[in-house]
């Protein structure tokens, strides 16, 4: 019986549609239309429904990611929004935290915030670190405030008072009156979006929710209904930022946890692979056409944390960005795409993102108006691109007009030939990833040479050999569908939701009647939004909490199992503490006391089985298609390369570098001194002979 799945991922550039039933799978990559996002999506629909032979009826299920929330933070094209909040915590979203993002800048600008100050209003009322009311809150003083705001025209409101994780009933009050008095008004409360703890983090993060809800509701009911005008009625999901899925109403009222949804499919997509694999230890590796993101994953498992940041303002550097307060898979991302444009700066240092070109005008060489040079632009100068398949054919690419770009903005800058000029270009965009990854491993405690890379996205396979080169990784591997992975992985995702709330509480007061009790209402809250995507399905609970040493401003995540979640113990809390910690500091600090302050419980689905892979014998070279001249960066001179079409490989074949091992989608670029190895799933395995 068929039963055929969709998976819809909207980035920065191209939106990738991927429709699968079993083991047919039929994809389609298109520029993003971003005046109408949903026009791209119902073109590849057509096209991948018509080149499987299946009416969109037939279609059971739709999973989509999108960049549009990000984007929306990204260039402050929100709704026009007003923040309520506690009487003297104005200004929080402003002040920020006393951390510099760049230390020894003298001009440094601290970002704006997302709401300017006469969009930001108090009320009279306090709730302590208790939870108990210190001011209550008159009802009579938000009715004024109501019709205050109600002159002023907002379409969405968002309330954040002071300790409301651990009461949330002036923000309940403020909601209710809000819902009376302005019946068309979006309103976001900080204890259903984030509740907890840190009020800037928690305060930008309603912000954020409320900014976006009206543009995402409207996006959300009008792509449905352009759906079933297709004649596609079948329910419709959305990829959260931590890796599951959750349903279209419950994405529409908390948007917010949208904004990693993409990257978070990749992830999701790698740990697949990984699991069919057997490794334990993977780099997942995403560059599409704005950006790149490495995501360390352990035990099949991606990293996960519970904040992170959006719309970083100073070269992707961390700090200077928003903070967003919800689970999501702990991944480093930077301007570092097929669509970043390069310059020269003062310094005459090549310099490459984090603007993109994006689709509209995208590269130089696309020909749609773009006369700035890309990485796309230099991948088509050193022989890694074919002009005439780019894209399985659907896209052109103009060399003359690459070469003119490099040429102008950096051959002529530097005194260098076209050529050293786009290896020039390749080079640092390669060295800004591998440093990303270096720095997010050591900041993990993880050494990359024993891990093994996977390598995904329109742009990864093309760059993986030099930064698997760089990073001293030995092995990597590009699976099938490597060019839409991330919507590939919307389809191998469960439907999940992870529940959190601040409870400070140190291990010297350690209650466990209160933490039973704490648990099982978490555990409710999670399970409750997964039923609505799932009515039938056992789910699962993994139990987590954040624990510190008492002093310290920063927690770590420590895992319990379901067994001492129900009977709590603090010695088996602390043992679980400090073998976490040692692991990341190599050291335990004595005598000091040890709290806990965010409890989670995350309700999922079962993941679905996976068919182990097992090592293939070599069955001799592949056939030969062709060849090209490939600029090699480890020579750092051009060599006579084999083209080898993806398709004709057969499990045991091989490929010698260099080469090029080329599909509709993405080509894998072969080094000298590498081979590669087609596996029975269809992945291709890499080996590099270690690092340069």
């Amino acid at each position: 019986m068929e039963s055929w799945r969709l998976g819809v991922d909207i980035g920065g550039t191209f939106t990738d549609v991927v429709l699968e039933d079993g083991a047919k799978r039929y994809s389609i990559k298109l520029l993003t239309t971003y005046s109408a996002p949903e026009d791209a999506i119902l073109q590849g629909i057509r096209t991948v429904c018509a080149e499987a032979g299946v009416a969109p009826g037939k279609i059971g299920q739709m999973i989509h990611g999108t960049t549009l929330a990000t984007n929306a933070l990204i260039e402050r094209r929100g709704a026009r929004t007003a923040l309520i909040t506690t009487r003297g915590f104005r200004d929080v979203i402003e002040m920020r935290t006393e951390s510099r993002f760049e230390q020894y800048d003298l001009n440094l600008t601290l970002p704006e915030p997302l709401l300017p100050r006469q969009r930001r209003y108090t009320l009279c009322e306090r709730i302590d670190a208790q939870g108990e009311v210190l001011i209550p809150l008159d009802r009579a003083e938000i009715e004024a405030l109501a019709d205050e705001l109600a002159g002023a025209g907002y379409d969405s409101i968002a309330v954040g008072f002071l300790h409301s994780y651990l009461n949330e009933a002036h923000e309940r009050m403020v909601g209710e009156v809000l819902a009376e008095k302005l019946p068309g008004v979006m309103v976001s409360l900080s204890c259903e979006v984030s509740p907890q703890m840190r009020e800037y983090e928690r305060f930008n993060t309603v912000v954020a929710n409320a900014y976006i809800k009206p543009l995402m509701k409207s996006y959300l009911t009008r792509l449905k209904g352009e759906l079933e005008k297709e004649g596609l009625n079948c329910p419709v999901f959305l990829m959260h930022s931590g890796g599951g899925i959750i349903s279209l109403e419950n994405a529409a009222e908390f948007p917010v946890r949208l904004v990693e949804s993409g990257p978070a499919g990749g992830a999701v997509f790698a740990a697949d692979i990984a699991a069919r694999h057997g490794l334990d230890k993977v780099l997942s590796f995403d560059m599409g056409g704005t950006t790149a993101k490495i995501c360390l994953i352990k035990n099949q498992t991606p990293r996960t944390a519970r904040v992170f940041e959006v719309a970083r303002s100073y070269r992707f550097k961390k700090g200077s960005g928003m903070p967003i307060s919800i689970p999501v898979i702990d991944m480093v991302e930077i301007g570092a795409g097929g669509g970043s444009l390069a310059h020269v700066d003062v310094l005459n240092q090549i310099r490459v993102g984090p603007e993109s070109a994006g689709s509209e005008p995208g590269p130089a060489s696309y020909g749609r108006g773009g006369d700035r040079p890309a990485v796309t632009d230099a991948d088509l100068m050193l022989g890694r691109l074919d002009p005439e398949s780019f894209a399985g054919g659907t896209i052109a690419l103009y060399p003359d007009r690459s070469e003119a770009a490099i040429a102008e903005h950096l051959g002529t800058r530097l005194d260098m030939d076209t050529e050293t000029a786009a290896f020039g270009l390749s080079e640092v965009v390669d060295e800004n990833m591998a440093n990303a990854a270096r720095v997010h491993a050591v900041e993990n405690g993880e050494d990359l040479s024993s891990y093994t890379m996977i390598a995904f996205g329109g742009a990864a396979p093309l760059h993986a050999a030099r930064l698997a080169q760089k990073l001293g990784i030995s092995r990597f591997l590009v699976p099938p569908g490597a060019g839409v992975g991330s919507a590939i992985g919307f389809l191998r995702a469960p439907f999940s939701f992870e529940a959190t709330r601040s409870v400070y509480m140190r291990l010297g007061e350690f209650d466990a009647d209160r933490i039973t009790t704490l648990f099982a209402e978490l555990a409710a809250e999670a399970t409750g939004f997964v039923r609505t995507c799932d009515a039938t399905a056992p789910i699962g609970a993994e139990h987590k909490v954040y624990m510190r040493y008492t002093g310290q401003g920063w927690e770590i995540p420590v895992a319990l199992t379901a067994e001492e979640a129900a009977n709590p113990d603090a010695a088996i809390y602390q043992a679980r503490f400090e073998a976490e910690y040692e692991k990341l500091f190599a050291r335990t600090v004595q005598g000091l006391d040890i709290e806990i302050t965010v409890w989670a419980v995350n309700a999922a689905t079962p993941a679905a089985e996976v068919t182990p892979v097992d090592p293939q014998a070599d069955t001799g070279a592949a056939a030969i298609a062709g060849h090209r001249t490939l600029f090699d960066p480890a020579f750092g001179q051009a060599v006579e390369a084999d083209v080898v079409l993806r398709s004709s490989l057969e499990a045991g074949s091989t490929v010698a570098g260099p080469a090029v091992i080329t599909e509709d989608e993405t080509s894998i670029i072969l080094s000298v001194g590498m081979t590669a190895q087609a596996q029975a799933d269809g992945c291709i395995d890499i080996r590099t002979g270690g690092g340069a």
